[in-house]
């Protein structure tokens, strides 16, 4: 059975599901999952509690989420711009991340996937 969509190899291109499992055991593979898995699952668990302080605080400390901070701007104004902050800061400090390290693993298990036999032809 062959999957629809392309693997890794190149464009048009593909890995069978035996192929892919061979691909999936690889060492080079391995390393590329969990330098992945190092920024994801640490980076997901710090914004998923920052957001929940931030509706923790907005549902059960209104007087401190209510303090005005300059003029109008309130404290839970500013924590809820920093949200968006925060999420801009995530997808640069993960862009910079996937460049300098994920690209690299990637590349290589792209080298690893054009030796296994069992690729499509495109």
């Amino acid at each position: 059975m062959k999957t629809e969509s392309s693997g890794p190899g190149p464009a048009g291109g593909g890995l069978d599901n035996a192929a892919y499992a061979q691909l999936r055991r690889s060492p080079e593979f391995e390393r590329l999952r969990l330098a992945f898995r190092r920024f994801v699952f640490p980076m997901t668990a710090a914004f998923l509690a920052w957001y929940l302080l931030y509706v923790v605080l907005s549902a059960y400390a209104r007087d401190f989420m209510g303090h005005k901070v300059a003029g109008e701007i309130n404290v839970a104004l500013v924590f809820g711009l920093l949200q968006f902050v925060s999420t801009f800061l995530i997808a640069w400090a993960y862009e910079r991340y996937a460049r300098r390290r994920l690209e690299p693993l990637a590349d290589g298990v792209r080298a690893n996937a054009d030796r296994i036999p069992g690729k499509e032809a495109g």
